[in-house]
């Protein structure tokens, strides 16, 4: 796995591009489990291109063969011009918000950047193919409104600082809980709730990976859980798994 960070011109629109190759000897599958952010990937293979939307719960992809992607995990901004320009490309799908692709994904029709990203991985030039799906990417610029960026700042507040509660957001983007709302579900796709839920899930799971002697009680207390429990039922609904067996490596 590779991750190249955006150029100057597109930070407003990609968080990091990432770039996976794999190559899975003969009759063998290698199943790869994540917990995506709650945002929205363009993904580019050799099959054509995808756009995943944000998502809810644990996923998984089966890898077999010699294969490759190359994504771009997009900031909140680019997701409505995204839609927009698929719109009037006559791609047929019924999307006008983020939220509309929540656990779902959408066939891109577009065949010259696949293409390119194409030639450019076949030559081994990974730069070449992120460079391609960034100039891409960068035509969405003038569809970038006000309200895209501002739940960009929304993104950075829930997973960059402490503030945990609904109210709390709201004050800090100077809008009404309704608002905020709309905001959220039009260019993120989750709830600002639901946002909290899962940088407070990420964040106990990644202090169990790491200190996997830790007590679970006081992780669960540290990250805002009620109690041991609270936190077990957590993993279970999104995961599909304890924190105990989590650390044990399931």
């Amino acid at each position: 796995m590779t991750r190249v960070p955006p150029g100057p011109d597109a930070v407003d629109l990609v968080r990091h591009y990432w770039i996976p190759q794999w190559e899975v000897p003969a009759g063998h599958t290698e199943r790869q489990v994540v917990l995506g952010y709650p945002a929205c990937n363009l993904v580019v293979e050799p099959e054509g291109v995808t756009l995943s939307g944000p998502t809810t719960k644990v996923s998984h992809r089966d890898l077999t063969g010699t294969s490759w992607a190359v994504a771009a995990l997009l900031r909140p901004a680019a997701g409505q011009p995204l839609l927009q320009t698929v719109s009037r490309a006559g791609a047929g799908h019924p999307v006008t918000a983020v939220g509309d692709l929540v656990d779902r994904e959408m066939i891109i029709g577009d065949d010259d950047l696949c293409g390119s990203v194409t030639g450019a991985m076949v030559r081994g030039r990974v730069d070449l193919a992120v460079a391609a799906l960034q100039e891409f990417l960068l035509r969405l610029r003038p569809a970038v409104t006000p309200d895209g960026l501002l739940a960009n700042r929304l993104q950075e507040l829930v997973e960059q600082t402490a503030v945990r509660r609904v109210e709390d957001l709201a004050a800090e983007l100077a809008l009404s809980p309704r608002s905020l709302q709309r905001l959220a579900r039009g260019h993120i796709g989750l709830s600002p709730g639901a946002m909290i839920r899962r940088r407070r899930l990420q964040d106990a799971a990644d202090e169990v990976r790491r200190q996997p002697d830790a007590d679970l009680t006081e992780v669960a207390l540290r990250h805002g859980y009620a109690d041991h429990a609270h936190l077990t039922r957590e993993f279970r609904t999104v995961l599909g798994f304890t924190p105990s067996q989590y650390r044990a490596g399931r």
